[in-house]
């Protein structure tokens, strides 16, 4: 069988001379998203790294060397000489490492769907290699870009029209843990895997930007499609670590009425601690477990100098000198005293203040105030 290469869609393509008939194509993307149907991503990695869906796996059909090559050598030297590469790459070897790819992820993904960047040539490459060789995969009309317009155009529109509470709370009292107890919700921190403030890292590397609206859009669409009941949101600021809240949706935010979240000082304290200086001590006891107290003495202090400037360098200075002292008690006596305090004073002198002035906007927006049960038992009493 003869095959003839020709250019397109960022990179370069294979098609048999033998016409024959490929399966359908949809541009149903919201059943795509709302089914997590799988998806398969033929672009090179470099591309799928930059952005790319949920259920989405990467086999691409160039990879990032044959992509680079072959369009230099089409910027350079024209489209016939990037033809002639692209024959060259295109042995008989490389197409059978790709369909044996593509097969047997099809095998464990029945309802696949497949993709490239704009749903061309590499896709319709794809479909035509896998249907030669009596496989069929419906090919997503418009690709990744579609898709990924589809999403930012729901997103846009669901902060605009659709109704969304926002849950406020001082630092440590709870917020994300109700977040993820209540279905109607979107978890803005945990999708970002930060906690959203300077001791907020979880030690897991954060998303790209827009894989991380891409997950937020869909997880909206899926509680629109079942509920006319407003979404709950933790109140967050423009940015949770590096990821940054598009303006729609702080506007959004912005707007919307307010349930408080209340919790004593001791018990937001016991939550800090487990949440900011236990996690980290497991972390480093795994990860570096021969230094693992050094370890958390110089993230604590790390972190506090990272909001040195908004702290004040003396306060900053005095509770950094208490760190060392901390970790010891902690590591001879499993007493937890020294970063008690050292969170209890964050929470007096600067976190609670920063919360007091946040909330005289939010207050005239304000619809309910409680403990976690208290507030959702209301949420449950007004959900639609």
């Amino acid at each position: 069988m003869s095959t003839r290469l020709g250019l397109g869609d960022n990179g370069f393509f294979w098609i048999s001379d033998t016409r024959i008939n490929v399966p359908v194509q949809t541009d149903d993307y919201q059943s795509l998203f709302l089914d997590d149907l799988p998806l398969l991503d033929v672009r090179a990695p470099i591309e799928f790294n930059k952005g790319a869906f949920p259920h989405a796996s990467n086999l691409p059909i160039l990879d990032d060397t044959q992509r680079h090559e072959i369009g230099s050598r089409y910027a350079d030297q024209g489209q016939d000489a990037a033809i002639e590469l692209g024959l060259k790459l295109a042995t008989d070897e490389v197409r059978q490492q790709r369909l044996d790819a593509w097969r047997s992820f099809i095998q464990h993904n029945p309802h696949a769907h497949l993709y490239c960047f704009r749903g061309g040539l590499r896709s319709r490459t794809t479909q035509q290699w896998l249907a030669e060789a009596g496989i069929d995969i419906p090919l997503v009309s418009g690709g990744y870009k579609a898709m990924r317009s589809y999403l930012l155009e729901q997103f846009e529109t669901l902060s605009a029209n659709a109704p969304m509470l926002l849950l406020a709370g001082a630092t440590g009292s709870g917020k994300t843990l109700l977040i993820q107890q209540w279905q109607q919700s979107l978890d803005l921190e945990g999708k970002a895997l930060h906690r959203g403030s300077a001791f907020g890292g979880t030690f897991v590397p954060q998303p790209s930007q827009i894989d991380w609206e891409n997950t937020i859009a869909i997880d909206w669409i899926k509680r629109a499609h079942v509920s006319d009941s407003p979404v709950l949101v933790e109140a967050e600021s423009q940015l949770i670590g590096r990821i940054f809240l598009p303006k729609f949706l702080q506007d959004a935010m912005a707007n919307a009425p307010v349930v408080v979240l209340e919790m004593p000082l001791k018990d937001r304290v016991e939550l800090l601690r487990h949440d900011y200086v236990s996690h980290a001590l497991t972390h480093f006891k795994q990860s570096t477990p021969d230094e693992p107290w050094l370890a958390l003495e110089a993230h604590v202090s790390d972190n506090l100098h990272r909001i040195r400037k908004r702290l004040g360098g003396e306060r900053c200075d005095n509770l950094v000198s208490t760190v060392a002292k901390s970790v010891r008690k902690l590591k001879e006596q499993g007493d937890w005293s020294g970063f008690d305090h050292i969170i209890e004073t964050l929470l007096i002198e600067y976190y609670d203040k920063l919360y007091a002035h946040k909330m005289q906007d939010r207050e005239k927006r304000a619809v309910f105030r409680g403990d976690r049960q208290a507030v959702l038992q209301w949420l449950a009493e007004h959900q639609q």
